[in-house]
């Protein structure tokens, strides 16, 4: 296999619960662990890590094009929701995610258009959901 495509993660029980600490090839460890009674909430569990991971990487695509179309980002945030579904497996059904973007000379079709490439091309993280999760995103441009 191509070592460029290949990622290597580890997580390593430290408890006597559920609590892990995760590392992916020489980064400082993630601390993930489950809600009580089965875990002590001593990190991130792992629907709240599938987020933040969902965020960054639409965060990457958007920025990276936007830097490359010129544009100047002066203040850029992702807060995201995900909605659980009530039956097993428990992830989530729909997700929504707001961005905030404080940029000069900056269009909502452009934003449009960066958020289509992103599903549809950019955003690896996003096309792994695609057909089990709803996937929402809005946004706020502020000058």
């Amino acid at each position: 296999m191509d070592k460029s495509k290949e990622l290597n993660a580890s997580v390593k029980l430290i408890n006597e619960k559920l609590h892990f600490t995760g590392t992916v090839e020489g980064n400082s460890p993630v601390s993930i662990d489950y809600t009580p009674p089965l875990g002590d909430n001593l990190g991130y569990t792992s629907l709240e890590l599938l987020l933040l991971s969902l965020s960054s990487c639409l965060g990457s695509s958007v920025l990276t094009f936007l830097r490359r179309m010129g544009k100047t980002i002066r203040e850029f945030e992702i807060r995201s929701k995900g909605f659980r579904k009530q039956e097993h497996p428990t992830g989530f059904s729909h997700i929504i995610m707001e961005m905030d973007i404080t940029a000069e000379n900056l269009l909502e079709a452009e934003v449009d258009k960066l958020v289509r490439l992103s599903e549809a091309t950019y955003c690896p993280v996003w096309s792994m959901l695609r057909g089990n999760v709803t996937v929402e995103v809005k946004y706020k441009i502020n000058p």
